[in-house]
């Protein structure tokens, strides 16, 4: 393949279909690829720009058993949501699959045989956890326990979201099963494992050789940590009964991992297109002129840097991918948006509220992209960017050209008289602009190009400022004739730059200013004196965008103050009933805080000493992001006295304080009455 025409495979993470698409998605993945697949297809590139939903994570499978239905049910409905969501936000996928279509069962089972045939997997019988109660095998998200690393007590048994450490459930500290409360118990099982210590010598030298100048910093840096810490066998098959079946006599009620299965959608769903197409699908996996992409969120990177590399591999004959852009995440309002505690601004939600602004969403995200660290999405800031970006720099520019060339002109484009040394330079200054646009997007920068972007509008803003045509047409209406037909090169500019970024505005001012439709419009527009001919009949004039109000903002956040207050009033479901012998083994007693002190290397853990009437113990607590160690000296505390002590960061913890959690999520102490003496049991 020439130089000049290059094939670009372009994969976004595929979305689980547990639930709708928030901005958090839109921001970390969808949109950025998005602008950089629109930005090679103007360049004349080969793209396939390659998605579909995954429908076999836990999640599927948690969302099911929670709402009593089928987990085809749950993912036919969120299929449907999202689909509509990506259409509506015009991210513009050649393909949009389904891992639970047949071409994806079976391209992952053909994969998976003929890593098995090779033998490059190993099977193991060991100990995993087993809900008895559930009757299941817990991996994944169906248990929850503490982090051996950080201490976060949320952790699930794939990952901690917390510290970012990919986890096996056996790893965590006092698991429990999220489908029953149970404690769960050891029991064998056998499975398939990628050893994954086997291709460290080719991870490490293909990444922190090869790739350690051009991948972003946050992606080497946890594909490092990885590495460094030792990589392990890494299984490959989960007992589950919702997935892709082993395809092996002796796998019976076993299933592909998703982390082995779903990274092949991306194949499968290559499969499909080149198939609706007519064309020949191995070349966007298996040449290497092809790049091959993948655009992810953080929480990904492991998988698509080091797994699926490692897979791709193994089995001998597809490409390995040139970069993996990955974002960091975005909060909301200051918080971390939460699918399950619906903090979140749904998509489809947005649209009803603020129909036809797409591109102001668009906008917004990227701008303030997650790109190198956590970011903040606030209602706040995203009028402030919508009016007075979008409509005061961008809308106003071209609203004031449209509406001067309509007045002045009949809405015909002028003839444009000598250049001043000031126009030359305006007209200059677009032609340079494609090309730094471009370097941006080469480099993954996206809010870097997004500004470049908005500066030629700002260009195109102050040049009419400057020169204000509306008070010169009386005194020099030739000169007026040259402003504005710079200023209409300006708009033309605009509408063909825009077109990755902001796709229905840049198609609503290209109708505007009549404009035809260009190949390669960046490179045209780096050598084209006139990208809009003299004599050119102007469409008619409407405004890009338009304004946010303070009512449409304070509705949001109030929208959002009524899910935190409903999230607050939802109570936990009640756990397994236990009988009285059960209770009547808890020594429960009141206790006196003596000392605090903060754990070192740990934002969450105090180190108490507890004065509980029988003896003065130490105590690890999970509080110190609630309350400082001077405030809780001398409080009165229930205490779990006979609760098995365990080392938490080399301490041994002595019981358990007994908290509750206010209305406001944070954390309170259930405490006595201060004439209560310590050792006072509590019945």
């Amino acid at each position: 393949m020439s130089d000049s025409k290059k094939r670009y495979t372009l994969t976004a993470a595929l979305p689980y279909t547990n639930g709708p698409i928030h901005i958090g998605h839109l921001a970390g993945v969808y949109v950025p690829a998005d602008i950089f697949a629109r930005y090679k297809r103007l360049q004349g590139h080969d793209v396939a720009f390659i998605c579909g939903s995954d429908e076999h994570g836990v999640a599927i499978s948690m969302k099911a058993r929670k709402e009593g239905i089928s987990p085809k049910e749950v993912i036919d409905t969120y299929d449907a949501i999202i689909r509509k969501s990506f259409e509506d936000f015009g991210i513009s996928f050649d393909n949009y699959s389904r891992t639970s279509r047949d071409i994806h069962h079976k391209t992952a089972q053909e994969f998976f045989t003929k890593l098995y045939e090779q033998k490059d997997f190993i099977e193991e019988t060991s100990e995993q956890l087993f809900d008895a109660e559930a009757n299941i095998f817990l991996a994944d998200r169906f248990v929850t326990g503490t982090c051996p690393k950080c201490q976060n007590i949320e952790a699930y048994g794939d990952q901690c979201e917390k510290c970012g450490s990919s986890l096996n459930a056996t790893d965590l500290i006092d698991p429990k099963s999220t489908l029953s409360g149970a404690t769960p118990s050891l029991k064998s099982t056998t499975h398939w494992y990628l050893p994954l210590d086997k291709s460290e010598a080719f991870l490490r030298k293909w990444i922190l050789e090869d790739h350690k100048e051009d991948w972003k910093s946050n992606v080497y840096g946890q594909c490092k940590s990885w590495i460094d810490d030792g990589l392990r066998p890494r299984a490959v098959t989960r007992d589950l009964d919702w997935g892709i079946k082993v395809p092996l006599e002796s796998a019976d009620g076993k299933v592909l991992y998703v982390w082995f299965e779903a990274p092949i959608g991306y194949i499968s769903s290559t499969k499909e297109w080149a198939d609706k197409k007519g064309i020949d699908w191995e070349p966007y996996w298996k040449d290497e002129n092809t790049s091959l992409i993948h655009f992810i969120g953080k929480d990904n990177i492991v998988f698509h840097c080091i797994i699926f590399p490692a897979l791709l591999k193994a089995h001998g004959d597809y490409i390995l991918p040139e970069n993996v852009p990955a974002n960091e995440f975005l909060n909301l309002e200051g918080q971390k948006l939460s699918t399950s505690k619906n903090w979140a601004v749904w998509l489809h939600e947005y649209l009803e509220d603020f129909e036809g602004m797409q591109d102001a969403l668009r906008y917004v995200l990227t701008i303030n992209a997650p790109e190198t660290k956590d970011n903040d999405f606030t209602w706040d800031d995203f009028q402030a960017r919508v009016n007075n970006e979008l409509v005061s720099v961008y809308g106003n520019f071209i609203n004031r050209v449209v509406v001067l060339s309509q007045k002045y002109y009949d809405g015909i484009v002028p003839e444009a008289g000598p250049l001043s040394d000031e126009d030359k330079q305006i007209l200059q200054e677009l032609k340079e602009a494609p090309s730094a646009i471009e370097k941006s997007l080469d480099r993954y920068r996206f809010r870097e190009a997004a500004g470049l972007l908005m500066g030629v509008a700002r260009l195109g803003n102050k040049y009419l400022a400057d020169h204000e045509p509306w008070k010169l047409i009386k005194s020099d209406p030739e000169r007026v004739k040259t402003i504005m037909n710079v200023a209409l090169q300006l708009s033309a500019g605009l509408a063909y730059l825009s077109e990755p970024f902001l796709p229905f505005s840049a198609e609503k001012l290209k109708k505007m200013l009549n404009l035809k439709i260009i190949e390669n419009p960046f490179e045209h527009l780096k050598t084209a004196t006139y990208l809009i001919s003299a004599g050119q009949n102007l469409g008619t004039s409407e405004l890009l965008f338009r304004k946010i109000e303070n009512a449409e903002i304070q509705n949001q956040l109030d929208k959002l103050k009524s899910t935190e207050k409903d999230s607050t009033i939802m109570q936990e479901p009640q756990k397994p009933a236990i009988n009285y012998d059960t209770f009547s083994s808890l020594d429960l007693r009141v206790g006196t805080i003596l000392s605090a002190e903060k754990m070192p290397k740990a934002d969450r853990l105090l180190v108490l000493k507890v004065d509980t009437g029988l003896d003065q113990r130490t105590i690890v607590s999970g509080i110190a992001e609630h309350f400082s160690p001077e405030e809780v000296v001398g409080k009165k505390v229930c205490v779990l006295m006979n609760l098995e002590p365990r080392k938490l960061r080399g301490v041994e913890s002595q019981g358990m304080l007994l908290m509750a959690t206010d209305p406001e999520g944070k954390l309170s102490f259930m405490s006595p009455e201060d004439a209560v003496a310590a050792g006072s049991p509590i019945s």
